[in-house]
């Protein structure tokens, strides 16, 4: 049986989002949900665990659209269906990030 490593509360975020692996050129994913220290999407692209990567989407902070740019490393990627699904845990994020984050989770 696998146990859900993720820490803390996710909310569900279903938005387009930019995934670019260090090394590697930008591969289209979409968000699946958030937490304050990671986040999970699926994409037609295979990530390597372990590999560390920026992920860029767009969310709703305080009804205005705001372009989020994180960094994270891979803690999962399952092909399931047509698709793979990833786990990402946050590096530590700029402030902007932190609180567009924060603000989401409230």
């Amino acid at each position: 049986m696998l146990v859900d490593s993720r820490q803390g509360a996710r909310k569900i975020l279903r938005v387009k989002a930019m995934i670019v692996m260090d090394g590697a050129g930008p591969a289209h994913a979409r968000t699946f949900d958030l937490g304050l220290a990671g986040m999970s999407l699926t994409s037609e692209s295979r990530v390597i665990i372990g590999q560390t990567g920026q992920i860029v989407f767009e969310m709703l902070v305080d009804g205005k659209p705001q372009l989020v740019s994180v960094r994270g490393k891979a803690t999962h990627c399952i092909f399931s269906g047509d698709e793979f699904k990833l786990g990402f845990t946050f590096l530590p994020l700029d402030n902007d990030a932190a609180g567009a984050i924060t603000k989401f989770m409230r």
